[in-house]
């Protein structure tokens, strides 16, 4: 992978009212609409994991994004934390865990 100083990649994790309210398919149109590669994921315990991976400005508005969520969605937390950048993987759904 070339050196992009400007890429980063940051795991967040989303409490709240965040699964069964097409938060993960929300998740993968915005993060398509930055250019981020990554992914979404449900956990067995209720909250919503993903992984983005791209521009610092983009991952920092995908990150913002998610506190708001798709408009059925009530985010009560998000837990942002430094990730692996998977690379140019595109940005795409995992299953539950």
């Amino acid at each position: 992978m070339p050196d992009l100083p400007d890429r980063v990649a940051t795991r967040v994790t989303l409490h709240g009212r965040v699964q069964g309210v097409f938060y993960r398919n929300w998740t993968v149109d915005q993060a398509l609409e930055l250019g981020l590669d990554g992914w979404v994921r449900n956990r067995n315990d209720g909250t919503v994991e993903a992984l983005f991976a791209g521009a610092a400005d983009a991952v920092a508005d995908m990150v913002d994004r998610c506190r708001r969520g798709p408009a059925h969605a009530r985010v009560s937390n998000v837990e942002a934390a430094p990730g692996t950048d998977p690379g140019a993987t595109g940005f795409h759904k995992l299953p539950t865990v």
